[in-house]
């Protein structure tokens, strides 16, 4: 599904990713660890093509496709989704707007929405005024209106409460298809049409695990992807010995 080559990337004239190669096939839930300014979420900018990232040497592949040069709606188009760990107000657009835009598979605003507690929200403008959790409901709300085959996922767990946290992880397992149960009533094969899908998801604490299955982690420290394994022996890890002497390990 993805395919990441000796990708390196600068912002401006400073280098903040070197030699990355990192393969997703679908089916698979990959989760990214570091520190902060690791890196993180300029390889989650970098594959959705956003153009302050600049890539200066290998390239990503997508579905077979070189899509290095390809812009953001064009990555879009071809199956690929990211929820932002900051989200951005869009003033003047509802999120009822946003929704009817993005929908695919003919699911309406309403049942999107009901599923996440945000059928209230509708009619409001995008991520305005909304609180931690409201943001990563919108933001999810969003992508599932999508569907992408691909979804990129920025520290979820962020700012997020308990209660939050449980509908956000229900809502990220619908997206990666790791449960078959019902959304708002209906069953999810019948939303999602039986395709496969897979995930790269960024988390700083670790928390996301407890509610979303990951298959392979990966561990980015000073922008190198330095160290995989088993996610959850990765993380504990991470939590004994720091990223410094982790990355040493080879689970």
């Amino acid at each position: 599904m993805l395919r990441l080559e000796n990708l390196s990337v600068a912002i401006g004239d400073r280098t903040v990713l070197e030699d990355i190669n990192l393969e997703i096939v679908p089916g698979e839930t990959h989760v990214l660890f570091g520190p902060n300014g690791s890196g993180k979420s300029t390889l989650l900018g970098t594959i959705m093509g956003f153009p302050r990232f600049r890539v200066i040497a290998g390239r990503i592949l997508f579905k077979e496709e070189d899509i290095t040069a390809l812009p953001v709606n064009e990555r879009a188009v071809r199956g690929m989704g990211i929820a932002f760990q900051r989200p951005p107000t869009i003033r003047g657009v509802l999120l009822r707007n946003i929704i009817e835009i993005a929908a695919r598979d003919g699911i309406t605003p309403e049942e999107l929405a009901a599923g996440l507690n945000l059928t209230d929200f509708l009619d409001r403008e995008v991520n305005h005024g909304f609180s931690g959790g409201e943001l990563k409901r919108s933001e999810l709300v969003q992508l599932l209106a999508q569907n992408p085959d691909l979804v990129l996922l920025d520290e979820p767990e962020s700012g997020v409460d308990l209660e939050n946290m449980a509908l956000i992880g229900q809502a990220i397992n619908h997206l990666l298809e790791k449960e078959v149960v019902r959304w708002n009533g209906r069953p999810l094969k019948e939303i999602r049409r039986g395709r496969t899908k897979c995930g790269l998801v960024i988390t700083h604490t670790g928390y996301i695990l407890n509610y979303v299955e990951a298959d392979v982690g990966h561990v980015l420290y000073k922008g190198k992807l330095s160290c995989s394994g088993n996610p959850r022996e990765l993380f504990g890890c991470i939590k004994r010995v720091g990223y410094g002497e982790c990355v040493h390990c080879v689970l």
